[in-house]
């Protein structure tokens, strides 16, 4: 777990102090969300209606951004090949790689989304949904995202081919936390979806982490 740790730390120093990956995350979260009201007109019933999908979408499309550079820098340098040498397994490093982009990307998105919300009118009962659901959405995002990144690893235009490959597999995690939120606004019951995202995310822990190691293998025999 020393290793595992020093791992997620190495990765978040780099893109601390690179700076960019959080921020493009954001801001591109924030423009998506702002044009909505531009291209739909300032309808407050309307944008209260769309506002859980929107801001869904917007997450999914924001963390897609950094996806093809999860693993490409440490495959240019030599880095990945030490990884996959040293005594961590391979399965591990993915899982140290898909935690630390997620502390970059999904993390800021969970500070800024209330803010979006309040933009769109989201009524302030659906909030706490609205954390909860990215809570447990976003990590299922990077790991899903980590399968992409080591399938497409030293392709050319790396970054559509994640989007083509992954986006379908995105879509139960949009489902069910979009509908979380719907729920909580309408009075019913949030817990089915949230049990269903906690599923989600269970099993993509191993699931994915097997999937990506075995690309990984494949991309540096």
């Amino acid at each position: 777990m020393s290793r595992f740790g020093r791992l997620v730390g190495r990765d978040l120093t780099l893109a601390l102090r690179q700076g960019s990956d959080a921020t493009i995350a954001v801001m591109f979260f924030v423009l998506v969300v702002v044009l909505f009201p531009f291209g739909l007109g300032p309808e407050p019933n309307l944008l209260a209606r769309i506002a859980a999908g929107v801001i869904w979408v917007a997450a999914l499309l924001a963390s897609l951004l950094s996806l093809d550079r999860l693993f490409q820098t440490d495959f240019e340098d030599g880095s990945l090949e030490l990884m996959a040498l040293g005594g961590l397994p391979l399965e591990l490093v993915v899982l140290a790689k898909a935690t630390a982009h997620w502390l970059v990307t999904g993390v800021p998105l969970l500070v800024a989304a209330p803010v979006l919300a309040v933009l769109l009118g989201m009524n302030r009962d659906g909030f706490g949904t609205l954390e909860l659901t990215l809570l447990l959405g976003t990590p299922s995002l990077s790991l899903i995202g980590s399968i992409g990144a080591a399938l497409t690893l030293g392709a050319r235009r790396g970054g559509v081919l994640i989007s083509l490959l992954i986006l379908p597999l995105f879509i139960p995690v949009l489902i069910f936390g979009a509908a979380a939120i719907d729920s909580a606004l309408g009075g019913l019951s949030v817990r089915p979806h949230l049990l269903i995202l906690g599923a989600l995310l269970a099993a993509a822990l191993p699931l994915t982490a097997m999937a990506a190691a075995a690309a990984l293998r494949q991309a540096l025999e």
